[in-house]
């Protein structure tokens, strides 16, 4: 069975260029994980991530796009497959801690103000109290939070919370940011309004970003590649180039060019039995 690969870099991209590179990761959930059954969740995938790029995985609920990112991040291992991270293996990688990870719940915690939330990490790997302390600055100034470095995590919006998370996370300056549906809780104008503040942040910093979401429309507007996968066992079936401008503003979302990506992810995603009808009602209009 033929593989879809995710190498669609222009030929000149040099090869050590790939921070991720993913051969024939399959996962499998025996019996006692999933109500007594077992459960393929992934199969085969392949997929090279180049420097700087924003890749979202998207899919039906249930496909495996959080099971392949906690494959990538080593928080969990693959059944089969390799993973390499910026040339080694994913275990060395999080030990060299080359992740920052952001998830849908900001878990931050309350007890700390927000500016020693953001210096966690760099108190578990023993920065001096100064350097944890001016990096923390910068990463807030860099969300646009240094006014609010002094409050508690509580009396911020939810958000502003996830401002916070995504501010410990490139706490280390990690070489990849892995996000699980950071915004899936968030309503739909604060939801947008952290799809520009993370596009602002992606582009200030140039770490690659592996971005999971449920949202065509967020997955189009964020990314430089969307990898579209199919329901479990989830493989890769389309990876669609987003050629918008780099700069992406509120006009963005206005152009034509926006939703006729936007229609291509969503027609990617249609089953071949959802597609039929479709491509019936296309002909004979």
């Amino acid at each position: 069975m033929s593989r879809v690969t995710g190498t669609s870099a222009p030929p000149s991209a040099p090869a050590d260029d790939a921070v991720v590179r993913l051969g024939g990761v399959s996962m499998v959930f025996e019996g006692s994980r999933v109500g007594g059954r077992r459960v393929e969740a992934i199969r085969n995938i392949d997929l090279e991530v180049r420097r700087g790029e924003f890749i979202s995985l998207i899919g039906p609920s249930g496909c495996g796009k959080s099971t392949l990112l906690r494959i990538i991040g080593d928080l969990i291992a693959p059944s089969a497959g390799t993973v390499l991270v910026n040339n080694k293996p994913a275990r060395r990688a999080r030990l060299d801690r080359e992740y920052g990870m952001v998830f849908q719940a900001p878990v931050l915690f309350d007890w700390r103000t927000v500016q020693k939330n953001v210096e966690l990490p760099l108190e578990i790997t023993g920065r001096p109290a100064a350097e944890r302390e001016a990096k923390a600055r910068e990463m807030l100034a860099l969300v646009e939070l240094a006014d609010f470095a002094g409050q508690r995590p509580w009396q911020l919006s939810g958000g502003m919370q996830q401002r916070v998370a995504i501010a410990r996370a490139l706490a280390l300056d990690p070489s990849i940011l892995l996000m699980d549906e950071p915004f899936g809780a968030l309503d739909e104008m604060t939801r947008e309004r952290m799809n520009f503040e993370l596009h602002r942040i992606w582009e200030r910093t140039g770490t690659t970003v592996i971005f999971v979401t449920h949202s065509i429309p967020e997955a189009v507007f964020l990314s430089t590649r969307v990898v579209v996968m199919s329901a479990r066992p989830g493989r890769i079936t389309r990876i669609v180039p987003i050629d918008l401008p780099r700069d992406r503003t509120v006009e963005t979302r206005e152009i034509e060019r926006y939703f006729q990506l936007v229609t291509e992810v969503r027609e990617a995603l249609r089953t071949p039995e959802e597609a039929a009808p479709a491509a019936a009602a296309a002909q004979s209009a």
